[in-house]
C-alpha cells in the first residue's frame, strides 16, 4: 500500500480486542501498559510507513503495517485492547526538527489524557532550552532514536540535555542496539560511555537492545536507572534473525522489575495479541509477567 494514498478507517478486530483482553484480565491486571507506541504528524508518519514499505532489501523480507489507519482508529485501537497508558514517540533525523515534533507531541497528550506526555531532542545548540522548556511543560517520557538521527549519544551538544534529564528523573526511551540494521553510533559501548558519564540516567533501551541484548541487560543490572522495553523482541519476526539467547533467559527473570511492554504500535507486521503471546512463552511465570505487561510501567509512569 502507497502511504501516499488516504488512509480508509476501518473498525479494530473485536476479536483481536477480545484475546488482548483474555490476556491481562487473566493475569488480574487492569490492563496494559505500552511505553513504545507512535502518534506523528500526518506527514511524519507518511514518510516512516514509506520506509517501512521499502525497508525489504535492507532487512531481507517485507514488513507490512499491520495498524495502518487514521489517528483516531489507532487510538481507539489501543483503547479497545485495554491499554491504559501509551506513548506518542516521535523522533528527528535533522536539525530544527524537534521543538516542532515536540509541540505535536504537547497538543496530542493534551488532546489524549491515556497518552504520556512525549518529547524528543537531537544534538544542536538549541536542544537544552527546548528540553528545558519540555520538561517544565510536564514531559513524561522523551524519545532518542540514535540510529535514525545517526548521532552520538556522547555528542557535546547534548551534555545539557543529559544533565537536566538526569536531574529530573524523565525517562528516555532510547533506540540504541543495532537492529534492525547497525548505525554509525548504535551498540552498547556509546551507552555505557554516555553512562559512565551520567550513571543516573534513566533509560529505557528500546527493543531489548536488539541484537546486543546481553550488553543490554548486563547495563540494566549494572545502573538502577536502566529498564529495557520487550518491544518486537521474542516475536517470530525477531527470532528469524536475532533470537533471544535462551542461556540468557535465567538473568531476564531476574531483571523483572526492569522489563517494560513495548509494541511499537502501529509498525509492527504482525499482530499486537502475538507481541504478548512472544513474551507469555518465554514461560517466566505470571507474576514476571505483571510486572512487564502493567506494574513496572506504572510504577515508573505514575499510573494508577
Amino acid at each position: 500500500m502507497n502511504s501516499a494514498v488516504p488512509v480508509t478507517p476501518e473498525p479494530f478486530s473485536t476479536d483481536e480486542a477480545r484475546r488482548v483482553r483474555a490476556i491481562w484480565s487473566e493475569l488480574d491486571l487492569p490492563g496494559i501498559v505500552d511505553v513504545h507506541t507512535h502518534f506523528m504528524p500526518r506527514p511524519v508518519m507518511d514518510k516512516v510507513w514509506a520506509y517501512f514499505d521499502s525497508v525489504g532489501p535492507l532487512v531481507g523480507r517485507e514488513w507490512p503495517i499491520t495498524y495502518r489507519a487514521d489517528e483516531d482508529v489507532r487510538v481507539d485501537t489501543l483503547r479497545e485492547f485495554g491499554v491504559r497508558a501509551y506513548s506518542s514517540l516521535v523522533y528527528p533525523h535533522k536539525p530544527n526538527m524537534a521543538e516542532w515534533l515536540n509541540g505535536w507531541a504537547h497538543d496530542f497528550a493534551a488532546g489524549h489524557d491515556d497518552c504520556l506526555h512525549t518529547a524528543t531532542f537531537y544534538p544542536e545548540e538549541s536542544a537544552h532550552t527546548y528540553v528545558s522548556r519540555a520538561i517544565q511543560a510536564g514531559t513524561q517520557v522523551f524519545k532518542c532514536h540514535i540510529q535514525v538521527g545517526d548521532f552520538s549519544p556522547t555528542d557535546s551538544l547534548l551534555d545539557g540535555v543529559w544533565a537536566q534529564i538526569a536531574d529530573s528523573q524523565v525517562p528516555v526511551i532510547i533506540h540504541c542496539g543495532s537492529g534492525p540494521a547497525p548505525g554509525t553510533f548504535t551498540g552498547p559501548e556509546p551507552i555505557r560511555e554516555l553512562l559512565h558519564r551520567f550513571p543516573s540516567l534513566p533509560l529505557i533501551v528500546a527493543h531489548m537492545g536488539m541484537p546486543e541484548y546481553t550488553a543490554f541487560l548486563d547495563l540494566a543490572f549494572e545502573y538502577p536507572n536502566v529498564h529495557l522495553d520487550t518491544t518486537m523482541a521474542f516475536t517470530d519476526f525477531a527470532e528469524e534473525d536475532a533470537p533471544f539467547p535462551a542461556d540468557y533467559l535465567p538473568r531476564l527473570a531476574d531483571a523483572g522489575e526492569k522489563i517494560l511492554f513495548g509494541s511499537d504500535f502501529p509498525n509492527i507486521p504482525y499482530g499486537y495479541t502475538h507481541a504478548l503471546e512472544a513474551i507469555i512463552r518465554l514461560d517466566l511465570g505470571a507474576d514476571w509477567l505483571r510486572d512487564v505487561f502493567y506494574r513496572n510501567g506504572s510504577r515508573l509512569f505514575g499510573i494508577g
